[in-house]
């Protein structure tokens, strides 16, 4: 970053060739919706690039681009609510399903629930669960404090689980009728928490 504010004319694009696949990755669960993601990274590259002088290296550039890129895909989503494509990310917050027709069922319905989160939860939930995202990154990322992302994907987990639930899903994953000796309604769908 720094040589390409310099005015080294291909340093950006190595910036580009390194972090574009997971700024699409995390556009894609921010948004939920792929033609929404790659606008977003587009946008979000524009200003990486037009904005570089202002960065002065306090964070890593991964941390920079992360911002720029949720900015841009909050700004976007709250412009256009998008019909949303299944991803294979949004997955990876519901339980293994035995089969191939429960893995899209559970696919459907954490992909609706995921999309039904308030603004502020769906982000740090795709960046802390679906990126491995430490928590005090994504906090910086977000710029909020770390206990309101552990807060915010705390709640985010327990309105997935309580959507599963309420969808008919048990805690393995599996559709069908809930069993209703369970009382706890605490299921969180990805076995634990995640600090």
């Amino acid at each position: 970053m720094r040589r390409h504010v310099e005015g080294d004319p291909d340093a950006f694009g190595e910036v580009y060739r390194r972090h574009r696949d997971r700024m699409w990755a995390v556009a894609v669960g921010v948004c939920g919706d792929r033609e929404l993601a790659a606008e977003a990274v587009q946008d979000g590259f524009v200003s990486a690039f037009r904005r570089a002088d202002t960065y002065r290296g306090e964070a890593a550039v991964t941390t920079r681009l992360h911002r720029i890129i949720v900015n841009a895909c909050i700004d976007l989503t709250r412009r256009a609510r998008p019909t949303s494509e299944l991803t294979d990310d949004v997955i990876r917050l519901a339980p293994a399903t035995p089969d191939a027709t429960g893995r899209v069922d559970t696919r459907m319905a954490v992909h609706e629930s995921l999309h039904e989160l308030p603004e502020a939860q769906r982000p740090a939930l795709v960046l802390v669960d679906m990126h491995a995202v430490p928590v005090a990154e994504a906090a910086e990322i977000l710029d909020v404090p770390g206990g309101t992302i552990k807060s915010r994907c705390s709640r985010g987990r327990e309105a997935i689980g309580r959507a599963l639930r309420d969808a008919g899903f048990d805690a393995e994953g599996t559709s069908g009728p809930s069993d209703s000796s369970d009382t706890s309604g605490q299921t969180n769908p990805r076995g634990g928490g995640h600090d």
